[in-house]
């Protein structure tokens, strides 16, 4: 038997305290494609407060939580041929049929029967537990120089933060790079990949998060809570753009907080410029005005998990140091509550880890 985070039934008003528990579980044989590993470190995610709420969806029960995991493989399935016993792995979280038309033309993350790890998988399969198991394919090697709370911190976050600014909005050299909520764990990533490829960065955020936003890298930092936070915004890209074409607005927003910001991003957007989304913490039910849409030529893309490919990609920026997960604070499996708690407060910038 082995330890793990484990609810029977979803909570109400957010009283994770009452659902969630320390319980004995069986310890996983390997199918045949499987590996198992022991868990070194684990990184929270906003769906680990979905899945207890059983909304926006019903998680199976009893649930263990846990998307983003890192550690030592101990053993593997006899179809296995690619990872081995000792290796260091972080969980790929996409799991798909891998072999529908979009899984083989390289678009997994819209596989029909797409489910996220930790999170849609169950009864009793996630990360934060002292042992567990993924399929060979979701499972990829740490770099050499990447820590367990590093990979963890990356996993969901960094791969789905450079799918959104790599792979879909494709950013490019001397762009002007809006990142939303810079100080939250996305934003912290997409500050970095931006810069890795050469861009502007103007965050946003509140408090002292917007100088820890300056240090990791971004040119400006804009309080996005302040009435006429765009209006800053829009005054930069003038600034910027007299070196340049001369046209004021933005390039590329990364967005991933939704709310009622959605019409001033719109509008700060250049003609022919992209907004890229994924996720809305502040609420997904938001009025557009389509005149920045169609008058304006604008591309909204939509974006969700990247590729096994994308996640090894971004780790190697890690390995080499141009990339920096960002640890607020580390947790045991028995303060899962608190852990939980500050994340749903959102006091924190980084990632938050659990250690069994």
């Amino acid at each position: 038997m082995l330890k793990a985070l484990v609810y029977d039934e979803y909570c109400v008003d957010n009283d994770f305290a009452s659902i969630l528990k320390i319980r004995d579980v069986p310890e996983p044989t390997p199918k045949s494609n499987e590996v198992i590993f022991r868990v070194r470190a684990a990184a929270l995610n906003y769906d680990d407060i979905w899945g207890m709420r059983g909304a926006p969806l019903k998680v199976p029960l009893p649930h263990i939580s846990g998307s983003d995991v890192a550690g030592d493989v101990i053993a593997v399935g006899d179809d296995v041929s690619s990872i081995k016993v000792g290796d260091r792995i972080v969980s790929h979280g996409n799991m798909s049929c891998r072999i529908c038309k979009n899984c083989t033309s390289g678009k997994e993350f819209d596989c029909k029967k797409r489910k996220v790890w930790g999170f849609e998988t169950g009864p009793l399969w996630g990360g934060y537990c002292e042992i567990t198991h993924l399929p060979e394919v979701n499972a990829v090697k740490i770099p050499d120089g990447v820590s367990y709370e590093q990979a963890a911190a990356s996993s969901m976050t960094l791969m789905t933060a450079w799918h959104m600014l790599v792979g879909r909005a494709r950013i490019k050299p001397g762009q002007l790079v809006l990142i939303m909520g810079g100080g939250s764990g996305m934003g912290i990533f997409g500050i970095q990949i931006s810069k890795l490829f050469g861009c502007t960065v103007i965050a946003t955020g509140s408090g002292d998060k917007l100088q820890k936003c300056i240090e990791l890298g971004a040119d400006y930092a804009v309080d996005h809570r302040e009435e006429n936070w765009n209006k800053k915004v829009f005054a930069i890209s003038k600034d910027f753009s007299i070196s340049k074409d001369g046209i004021p607005g933005i390039d590329v927003i990364f967005e991933h907080i939704g709310g009622a910001n959605w019409n001033k991003e719109l509008g700060l957007l250049k003609y022919g410029a992209t907004l890229v989304t994924t996720g809305a913490t502040t609420g997904y039910d938001v009025v557009s005005d389509l005149r920045h849409i169609f008058f304006k030529g604008t591309n909204i893309l939509g974006s969700t998990l990247a590729t096994k490919a994308e996640l090894e990609e971004a780790l190697y920026w890690v390995s080499q140091g141009k990339i920096k997960p960002v640890i607020d604070s580390v947790y045991s499996l028995e303060q899962a509550v608190e852990a939980h708690t500050k994340m749903l407060k959102g006091n924190l910038f980084g990632k938050i880890i659990i250690k069994p």
